[in-house]
């Protein structure tokens, strides 16, 4: 079978049952399991498939914008893996900016009481859950909060951080490509991410397998601009490979 009869097949799937597993589509079509990955990675950067552990999901199914609520119980053992790598980027004293996001919260709670840190943060939820730490000052950039991310934005958030310089940035991506660098899907909070980049000397992306390769509306920063992309070891290589091709060191926790 030809790949452009695969990825007929691969799409016909997926579409049909909402998700398809590498293993079923490996049977089905008769070809090995890396063959078919790397069909879902040509998919993908096509935007016609989402890449999720152990398969695809269509694309239109992710297109939204999913809730903290929803997304703090999605892959938390990668999340865990790359806050534990992305934690030794954190000084053990100094000033640190920390996005909002699900994963940047997993590297907070693991920040030893030892280290005398000042953390700037737009989150929420990041704020209120370090307010108890005696080791850590926070300072809260205000603004308009997003309720599906518990985000401030706006332009008294990236007031706050004019005429800041932290030691590291520590910035989230709903998507990451060689080709577009760093999206999310809404617009204000693309403006405090790029902002947040841009008030850092180190800058860090932490982004689990599943950013690969997908675009959103709106880019905030260059791969060039980047330093460091942590993920997880599930990240398919050849992408991860592109990634690393654009400027920043890739991390496989």
């Amino acid at each position: 079978m030809y790949a452009p009869e695969r990825h007929r097949a691969i799409l016909e799937a997926v579409t049909r049952d909402g998700r398809a597993s590498v293993v079923d589509l490996s049977d089905s079509l008769a070809v090995a399991p890396e063959t078919i990955r790397r069909d879902l990675s040509n998919l993908e950067r096509q935007g016609l498939v989402r890449r999720v552990h152990g398969g695809a999901m269509p694309a239109a199914r992710l297109a939204f914008e999913p809730t903290v609520d929803t997304r703090i119980n999605e892959h938390q053992d990668e999340k865990f893996r790359i806050a534990q790598a992305a934690l030794a980027e954190v000084p053990a004293e100094g000033a640190i900016i920390v996005d909002a996001g699900t994963t940047t919260g997993t590297l907070l709670t693991l920040i030893p009481d030892t280290y005398e840190l000042t953390v700037v943060t737009n989150s929420v939820l990041h704020a209120a859950a370090l307010a108890h730490r005696q080791n850590i000052t926070v300072l809260m950039l205000g603004g308009r909060v997003r309720s599906r991310t518990m985000a401030c934005v706006d332009e008294w958030a990236i007031d706050g951080l004019k005429g800041l310089y932290a030691d590291v940035a520590f910035v989230g991506s709903n998507g990451i490509t060689a080709d577009r660098g760093l999206t999310t899907p809404d617009r204000k909070e693309a403006a405090i991410k790029n902002a947040m980049l841009l008030a850092a000397r180190r800058r860090i992306v932490l982004a689990d397998n599943t950013k690969f390769g997908v675009n959103h509306f709106a880019s905030f920063g260059s791969l060039e601009d980047v330093d460091v992309v942590i993920t997880d070891a599930l990240v398919d290589d050849d992408v991860a490979d592109e990634i690393e091709a654009a400027g920043p060191v890739v991390v496989r926790a």
